[in-house]
């Protein structure tokens, strides 16, 4: 069977059959699709129509309410106008008998009057005038007048005032008498204590001598002795020895009338002129606190700064009881002198003291006042409060200068501000370009000093050094340490107290070293003048040492903090000669 043979159909043909179906079906659906997107334009547009309309109609009913609120001003204009215009054609009439033929207006009540109403309502004025005024200027005068008068004091007054003149002449003169004797008194009584002492060691001396029994203790007690004889014999011969408190600025002062004060001038510590080989006895004696830590009038409570009075008392920072403590020589207890009454902000209290300077001038102390940002005076006689002087500084060390210009030191701001006397805004002398170690900038300082030459001398405590600020500098020196924190003679540990003698010689306490150094001038390392034992409580030892000071004789006094004490290294005098 023959195989069947399927049509043949071109391909032409078949183009020709199908391609219009698919053109049919694409253009319907473009046009839908065109007609879709114009019904979602139109319905877009309607619906923003809406919104103009809905806007449009608002707009309309504001203006409504604003034409309709015009409308009623401008009517109740007119009609005030009206009103004005209306009652200004109404005649004046008197404000007494209420008759239209009112013609005179006065200018003080306003009123209008008849001629007649008028008159008398001036000659009432005129009365009026007469009695509130003209009455009571002639009495005020007739008073004026008397007390213009010459005034005689009464006989009584002046028997009374010759009789205060006769008595007051008559306790002057006992009074200089008193003085005259308790001044005498008084210079025989240090010399007799001196030749009394004297005679005391010589016996002593003599006893030991002639029975061949002393030893190295004996000679180094006995040469201390005569040192301390010889110096207070050089004492007894300065001038100003004794110092009259009676006459001040030509007035009496009668609460030292009939009194006389040892009294000697406290010399600047830049005056101090120390033998640049001097020793100090290694074992110190502690001259106040040294009972532990604690709050009792024989303690300290980590003290910070001290200073020395011209009588060997030493004034104490006790940082941690908030007070000022003051201990005369060879007392066994101090004496609260500032503040004592726990912490806080009132002018009676302080909040953690860390030092304190002498102003002998005014007899007071000025304080740092750490905690309560402020600085403050307080009177050294009867003192129950302080003056706040200056406000908003963290300060921690203070001094003054011979010009009586206050330096501070801002350990906040990293900086030192002068204030110079009277002024009230403080000028930065040092620092105050930011925490850092350029020569520039401070990090941290603490204790101050001022040479004669008002350079200023700042332990810069966090940089580990000492820096040297000459008056008017833009940056300071380096003038101990700067050689990182370290226990070698080059270096520093967290500085704290610094003194300068008249030479130009730095001692500086190291604080984390434990120990006193001494800086000649120009030196590129330092000795240890004090301590440098280790950390520890003996009389050779110290712990945390801050403040520095030296008295007259060119003994040391330390604040030993963290022994809650301050030790006094007495000079060794066979290094002076």
């Amino acid at each position: 069977m023959p195989d069947r043979v399927q049509p043949q159909t071109s391909n032409q043909n078949l183009r020709a059959t199908t391609t219009p179906k698919r053109i049919v079906s694409a253009s319907t659906d473009h046009k839908q699709n065109e007609f879709d997107d114009n019904l979602k334009t139109l319905a877009t547009r309607m619906g923003n129509l809406d919104d103009t309309v809905t806007s449009l109609h608002s707009r309309v009913v504001q203006l409504d309410s604003k034409v309709d609120k015009q409308r009623q001003d401008l009517e109740q204009m007119i009609n005030d106008t009206f009103q004005d215009m209306t009652t200004g054609l109404e005649p004046n009439r008197c404000s007494v008998c209420d008759k239209t033929a009112a013609k005179c207006n006065c200018a003080g009540c306003k009123s209008y009057f008849c001629v007649k109403h008028f008159n008398e309502h001036r000659q009432q004025l005129s009365i009026k005038f007469d009695v509130d005024v003209m009455k009571v200027q002639d009495n005020l005068l007739k008073q004026i007048n008397k007390v213009n008068q010459p005034m005689t004091p009464s006989t009584e007054l002046l028997s009374q005032i010759d009789q205060w003149e006769n008595d007051t002449i008559k306790n002057v003169h006992k009074a200089a008498e008193k003085i005259r004797y308790q001044l005498t008194e008084l210079l025989n009584q240090d010399r007799n204590q001196l030749i009394n002492k004297f005679e005391i060691l010589t016996k002593e001396i003599t006893t030991l001598k002639e029975d061949d029994d002393f030893a190295e203790d004996d000679i180094e007690r006995f040469r201390m002795t005569i040192n301390q004889i010889q110096l207070s014999l050089e004492q007894l011969n300065l001038p100003e020895k004794s110092k009259f408190i009676i006459v001040e600025n030509n007035e009496i002062d009668w609460n030292h009338l009939i009194s006389v004060e040892e009294k000697q001038k406290l010399l600047p510590l830049y005056s101090m002129n120390i033998n640049a080989n001097a020793r100090w006895i290694s074992n110190g004696h502690t001259v106040a606190g040294g009972n532990g830590a604690g709050n009792s009038i024989n303690q300290l409570g980590r003290p910070s700064g001290l200073c020395i009075d011209y009588d060997q008392s030493v004034y104490v920072a006790d940082f941690d009881n908030h007070r000022i403590i003051k201990w005369k020589n060879g007392a066994t207890k101090g004496e609260v002198v500032a503040g004592g009454n726990a912490e806080g902000y009132r002018t009676d209290q302080l909040y953690s003291p860390t030092d304190l300077i002498i102003d002998d001038e005014r007899d007071s102390i000025i304080v740092c006042d750490y905690n309560n940002l402020r600085v403050v005076r307080w009177p050294r006689r009867n003192g129950k409060q302080g003056e706040v002087i200056v406000s908003n500084v963290r300060c921690v060390g203070l001094i003054t200068d011979n010009n009586g210009s206050l330096y501070i030191a801002d350990n906040k701001k990293h900086e030192v501000l002068q204030y110079r006397a009277g002024e009230r805004c403080g000028t930065v002398v040092a620092g105050g370009n930011g925490c850092g170690n350029r020569l520039d900038q401070l990090q941290c300082p603490r204790w101050l000093f001022v040479d004669q030459d008002h350079s200023v001398y700042i332990s810069d405590n966090e940089n580990h050094r000492v820096m040297k600020w000459i008056e008017g500098a833009k940056e300071g020196i380096i003038v101990a340490g700067g050689h990182g924190l370290g226990n070698g003679l080059a270096q520093l540990s967290h500085p704290c107290g610094i003194v300068v003698d008249q030479s130009g010689t730095l001692y500086v306490a190291d604080t984390w070293n434990n120990r006193i150094m001494r800086w000649l001038k120009g030196a590129t390392e330092g000795s240890i003048v004090i301590g440098g034992n280790g950390r520890g409580e003996q009389p050779n030892q110290l712990n945390q040492p801050t403040g520095l000071s030296f008295d007259r004789q060119g003994n040391f006094y330390v604040v030993d903090q963290c022994n809650h004490r301050v030790q006094r290294f007495n000079i060794d005098p066979s290094s002076c000669s």
